[in-house]
């Protein structure tokens, strides 16, 4: 791993560990900067097996959430429980052929499949959960408190951290030859700067692990023409899918005639009501009020003994 590609993963985690929102943080780690510099430096072909190196990203989160959340594991352990599960699926990834088609078919449909499950489970937990007692946060959810707190280390310490953290792991997936593109360099410290929201992140950036396969995809079918061409064209179609996931949904608007769209107004006491006044045996004269039919006269009684019949 050269020193650039240290300094870039130093770079991302960083840029992660001071973001607050969780979407954005995944958004910021879903960049493919890692494999950019990985098809620039290594020179390795994109294949189907690079395709599958994406679910092996959102197996690794998966690992590192289940582990650390529900087994109660030290995050560090969790985290090499989810570089063992990437080593292996890719394993078992590059001691089979896999075309690029049949991966990519595959690949879609796993995160199609994916995507429809996390929507009936945020719905069943929505009808689950009251409403919300705060303001929402920046990313569309309540944030707790204890996801808001920074970590003790001062700046420059937390900065050698992820230093020696991106060298390590930089290493580490240098033995994984053509895994190597999709290896979570940054994945493994990002992990541990978002430990304690691990289960939205995990989330967040499965689906925008579809850009993803949009860029591989993209440079697949432009790699042999020219190497600049392909990095161009798979960063046009991350682009491209990134903003077709974010765009915003709009709610289907109720009609107007539908009881339910607005709420009914409260029902007025006799005497509040408007045009509710004294009655014509009420008036001093004992005649009664002359009122007008039209919506824009006034409806004041014609006063003294001057009073005339309209025509």
């Amino acid at each position: 791993m050269t020193w650039s590609a240290v300094l870039l993963v130093t770079v991302v985690v960083w840029a992660v560990s001071v973001i607050r929102s969780v979407r954005v943080r995944a958004f910021v780690y879903s960049l493919p900067l890692p494999m950019t510099l990985a098809l620039v430096t290594t020179g390795h072909r994109v294949d189907g097996a690079q395709l599958l190196g994406v679910v092996g990203l959102n197996l690794f989160f998966v690992a590192v959430a289940v582990t650390h959340r529900r087994l109660r594991w030290p995050i560090l352990l969790a985290d090499a429980a989810g570089i063992a599960a990437y080593v292996a699926l890719s394993a078992g990834v590059l001691a089979v052929p896999a075309p690029f088609e049949v991966s990519l078919v595959a690949t879609v449909a796993l995160w199609a499949a994916t995507m429809a499950v996390l929507a009936l489970r945020a719905r069943a937990a929505a009808r689950r959960a009251p409403a919300p007692a705060g303001p929402p946060g920046s990313d569309g959810e309540p944030a707790p408190a204890a996801d808001a707190r920074r970590d003790g280390l001062a700046a420059p310490v937390k900065l050698v951290v992820i230093f020696v953290g991106a060298v390590l792991t930089g290493l580490l997936g240098e033995l994984l030859r053509g895994m190597v593109v999709t290896f979570p360099y940054s994945g493994v410290l990002v992990a541990v700067e978002a430990r304690r929201q691990l289960a939205d992140f995990s989330r967040h950036f499965a689906r925008n692990s579809l850009a993803l396969v949009g860029f591989l995809t993209a440079y697949h079918y432009l790699q042999d023409a020219s190497p600049v061409v392909a990095l161009a064209a798979a960063w046009a179609a991350f682009a491209l899918v990134s903003a077709a996931l974010h765009l915003p949904r709009r709610r289907p608007a109720q009609p107007a005639g539908d009881p339910a769209a607005r709420p009914a107004a409260p029902l007025r006491p006799p005497a509040e009501r408007p045009g509710s006044g004294p009655g014509p045996a009420d008036q001093p004269d004992g005649h009664p009020v002359r009122r007008h039919g039209s919506a824009g006269r006034s409806r004041r009684p014609l006063a003294g003994p001057e009073r005339t019949t309209a025509t």
